[in-house]
């Protein structure tokens, strides 16, 4: 039960609720900002959007705390937010986790129920770390993308085909495009390596083949997905 937390009453709203729900948003949203720092120091992070996640916290509260129970100001609120275009998008999914999370934490801290909001954040970023720690939310396929530029008097339907049987567990082609006027052809792969695998050794055997044109070889899983 909720009553069991340590709670501040909102009926009345004074400057030492108002600062209490504050400095506990901002303070909580700190937490969980150092959080994802932490968890993304190894990868290549937008550090606005840890910025981000420290004052989203902050900005949800005095937004609940000005809407309160008035239904007017709530449909006002809704109607400015449709004018809003976000442009910015979220490059990997599991963000979307951090900023369901500040406004769980907002919400609380707005209501009163500081104890609650003390321990979601807790809870939350406990989970976060034992996922990063145990690397459960690493990509373990080893999917990867392929480009490969080929000279156009080469047949590109079975070309790689004993060396993919190499060094993949896994081949497809994806797209063919030609380029430099049609003189060449950039072939697109969705392939799935093998473990431990020597990608300079698998790269040498391809430029071989392709006659040492260019070859780009994709791991990360938002450029795999991508225009494929």
């Amino acid at each position: 039960m909720i009553t069991y937390f340590i709670t501040i009453s909102m009926d009345t709203i004074t400057l030492g609720t108002l600062l209490a729900v504050l400095a506990t948003s901002t303070i909580l949203g700190g937490i969980l900002s150092a959080v994802y720092v932490f968890t993304h120091k190894q990868t290549v992070y937008d550090s606005s959007f840890s910025m981000t996640l420290f004052l989203l916290p902050l900005v949800i509260s005095i937004i609940v705390l000005l809407i309160s129970d008035n239904l007017a100001r709530a449909f006002s609120l809704a109607g400015v937010f449709t004018l809003v275009r976000f442009r910015t998008a979220i490059a990997d999914s599991r963000d979307i986790t951090y900023i369901l999370s500040t406004v769980g934490i907002a919400l609380s801290s707005a209501m009163g129920y500081i104890g609650l909001a003390l321990i979601i954040t807790a809870f939350i970023s406990t989970i976060l770390l034992i996922l990063h720690f145990l690397k459960l939310d690493r990509d373990k396929t080893n999917h990867a993308k392929l480009k490969i530029i080929i000279p156009e008097n080469l047949n590109y339907s079975n070309v790689f085909d004993d060396i993919f049987k190499k060094y993949v567990h896994s081949f497809q082609l994806q797209k063919v495009k030609t380029t430099d006027f049609g003189t060449m052809f950039e072939l697109t792969y969705l392939i799935k390596l093998r473990l431990d695998v020597d990608q300079k050794a698998f790269l040498d055997e391809l430029r071989v083949r392709n006659g040492n044109l260019s070859i780009t070889l994709t791991s990360d899983y938002v450029s795999v997905v991508s225009e494929l």
